[in-house]
Parts: C-alpha cells; structure tokens; sequence
C-alpha cells in the first residue's frame, strides 16, 4: 500500500513538473467597441511582442455591454476595449481590479481611483473647417459663432441620438450656458443652422471633401484628413471643449486573467498610444507623449481649455434629453 502511494506521488509531481505552475495562454479575447484599423494594428503589435493571438470580437459598446451581463456566470472575453469613460463607471460590477503599469501617465479624471479601468486615449470635440470652402482666417472660433445665419446649411453635426460625441458635445454645452430654458434656446439656434447627419463618418467625409464647410466633429478626424493631404482645419472652440475618455477593463472571471493583464499593459503602454496616434491621431490619455514630436502638430492637452463635465449624469438622462433633442430637431427643420 506504501509502494502504490509513494508510485501515486511521483506521478503527481512528475505531471506537474511537465505541465509548470500554469499553462502559458496562447490568446486572449478582446471586446472591443473600435474600428477594424484599430483593432487590427493592436492584435498585429501584441502576438508580435508576446506571441499571444489576440482574438477580437468587434461591435458597438452598448451591444458589448450586454453581451458581458448574458455572459456574467461564464465570461467569454478577458479585456473590454475601446468604450466610454462613462459606461465603464456604470459597469464597473464587471471588472477586476489590476494596477496597470505605468498608469500614474494617465490623470486621474481618466482612470478608475480603484484601478477598475483605464483611459487609454481621449476624444476631444472640435470645429473642423474645410478652408478650401471657406478662408482659413474667417472660420468660426467660437461655439456662440455658429450660431451666425451666413453659416446656416453649412454645419454637418451628427444627430446625438446616433452618436456619443454629439450627445456629449450638446450635453457639455448646454451644461456650459446653464443647463435651463435658455440653454436649450441657444442648443437651438445652433441646430437650426446645421445639417442634421446619421453618421458621424459623413461629418468626417463631408467635411474633408469641403460637402460641408464646417463640422461639428472630432480632433483627430481633422488631423488625419489634414496628414492626408485635405484643406482640413481644426478649430478648438474658445469657451472650452469636452475631452472624453475611452479606455479599457479586465472582465472579472477573465478565463485568460494573466493574458487579459498583458493586453491591457499593452493598451495603456507610451509605445503603443504612441504607434496608434502616429496611424489615426488618437490622443493618448498618457500625458508622458510630447505631441510636439509627433506628426501633425496636435496641441497638449494642457493648451486646451477642457469644460467640465459630468458623464455619468448625462448618461443616466440620455433618454429624455434626447427626446427633448429630437423635438428641437423637429421644430427647427
């Protein structure tokens, strides 16, 4: 009986003298709310470094969201990528907390105080100008400039109800005028004199082709049509802006946990906001990366007047100002 158990051990520990203290993952599943580009450039770059297949599953944040509460009990992906400051605070019950390297980089407005989540590049709202449409020196700078009848027709904004930025843009500034009665009057006039879109890639395009002067837009959709060779100009309003944060999580029960920390190292790193801005402009939330050096002449962040913003109120009012939106849209076509 001594001899068989003695036999037993030796087997147990030559097994897991074999197998080491964990099998290494060989890849890992990434949700990600981010556009093919994007995501193709960070799976290429991480198996590249790690030898680890980074399996994307690519869809609109709000469908991954519900696709990781169905999948509560059993989690099928191991990091969220690529979604709203906003709905990682909401969802924060899903998350592992992990201290990501080098996150002091990123400010705190930008990442969870509990390292629940991180910012991993931020979207700033601007005022895009075609200057082949209309000359560099005589574009609007401000938001109140807008609302300017010689600019009626000529403003391509994406409707909010279709678009998080143009809600969080409506949002930011009818927080910035008072949010009352005479804050939706100004939201008015504004919309009264633009092209109401349904995507905000036809801001984008539109604007880069000079279909429409001026665009209520993003910043690193101007660079990147400017880097390609349209008379793109971006303007930063100068009553202040909304910076918005998109980063990414590791989902608790994370069946690959060791290479969802890996991933989202990767995510949050200088090299990779750095090789991602050098391929799409997207601002790093790290604030270690001098923009001077980097192509395009994007500003610092710290140049930009940033307005304050409370995300997680207007995301728990999403419906019913968007319903009020809707109504001015309605009154003012």
């Amino acid at each position: 009986m001594k001899l068989m158990t003695s036999w037993m051990g030796v087997l147990a520990l030559t097994a897991a003298a074999v197998a080491g203290p964990a099998a290494a993952a060989d890849h890992v599943v990434l949700y990600s709310a981010n556009d093919d580009t994007v995501n193709k450039l960070v799976a290429d770059g991480f198996k590249k470094e790690t030898g680890i297949t980074v399996n994307v599953v690519s869809t609109g944040s709000g469908v991954l969201f519900r696709r990781i509460a169905s999948e509560q009990g059993n989690p099928q992906a191991d990091v969220v990528w690529g979604v709203s400051s906003a709905l990682l605070k909401q969802n924060g019950k899903f998350f592992q907390p992990y201290a990501v390297k080098g996150r002091e980089a990123v400010p705190a407005e930008y990442r969870d105080p509990n390292d629940l989540w991180i910012g991993t590049n931020l979207q700033v709202v601007t005022i895009n100008q075609n200057t082949k449409a209309i000359d560099p020196a005589s574009g609007p700078k401000t938001w109140q400039d807008l609302f300017d009848a010689k600019w009626k027709g000529k403003i391509a904004y994406t409707d909010p109800a279709n678009s998080g930025f143009s809600y969080a843009a409506a949002t930011t500034l009818l927080t910035y005028w008072g949010d009352n009665d005479a804050a939706w009057k100004k939201l008015s006039s504004l919309v009264a004199n633009a092209k109401i879109l349904n995507r905000s890639t036809l801001v984008f395009d539109g604007n880069g082709s000079g279909e429409y002067p001026l665009g209520i837009s993003l910043e690193y959709a101007g660079y990147l049509w400017a880097h390609n060779g349209a008379p793109v100009k971006v303007t930063y309003p100068t009553e202040g802006t909304v910076a918005l944060a998109e980063g990414a999580a590791v989902l608790k029960g994370a069946p690959e946990a060791d290479a969802g920390h890996a991933l989202i190292d990767y995510l949050a790193s200088k090299p990779t906001q750095e090789m991602l801005f050098k391929a799409t402009f997207r601002r790093p939330a790290r604030q270690d990366i001098d923009l001077s050096t980097m192509p395009g002449g994007m500003p610092a962040l710290s140049s930009i007047k940033v307005l304050p913003y409370n995300d997680v109120k207007w995301d728990e009012a999403r419906s019913a100002t968007l319903g009020r939106i809707k109504t001015v849209i309605q009154d003012t076509r």
